[in-house]
């Protein structure tokens, strides 16, 4: 009752993540690192690339900015803590065809542009230009289920959906 009086906020419990990235989107065991193949972050999905650019998956807050820029920390509004890792074995690349559009702190909305990459550094320098999406508090979450694999557009194709309690 006193929620009604107050106008208190309606409390977000389930995301549905758009990818980040345009490409393939393909199962995390389908990953060439065990790490992220045998879900030891947490559990999600991960993009073969075909263009350099990644966009928010959800509406947020950016929790962390790698100094290296091959990775991004969201906090979605239920929660959520979105990893966007691109490429494997990229942060040897200390920055190298990475540039970053946000920083600590920043809302951001749902395909909002964060990180622009060079696939062609990432290619002949990294291990891999593919890109795990990964809910690094999986153990937290009430329910998460995947929604596709196979061809995904950035901000627009749904991927992922987690539920907290």
């Amino acid at each position: 009752m006193f929620k009604k009086w107050f106008g208190s906020k309606e409390e977000v419990k389930t995301v549905q993540l758009k990818s980040p990235i345009t490409g393939n989107a393909v199962s995390l065991d389908k990953v060439p690192d065990p790490v992220f193949a045998q879900k030891m972050m947490g559990d999600g999905i991960a993009v073969e690339p075909t263009e350099g650019v990644a966009v928010s998956p959800v509406d947020g807050e950016i929790i962390q900015v790698f100094p290296t820029k091959h990775a991004i920390g969201i906090k979605a509004k239920n929660g959520a803590e979105i990893l966007i890792h691109i490429g494997l074995e990229t942060v040897s690349l200390n920055g190298e065809g990475f540039e970053t559009h946000v920083k600590e702190g920043d809302k951001v909305k749902t395909g909002d542009k964060l990180v622009s990459f060079d696939l062609e550094t990432i290619r002949t320098k990294a291990k891999s230009t593919v890109t795990p999406i990964i809910i690094t508090n999986t153990d937290s979450a009430a329910s998460l289920s995947h929604e596709q694999e196979g061809p995904v557009q950035r901000g627009d194709s749904p991927v992922l959906t987690v539920t907290f309690e």
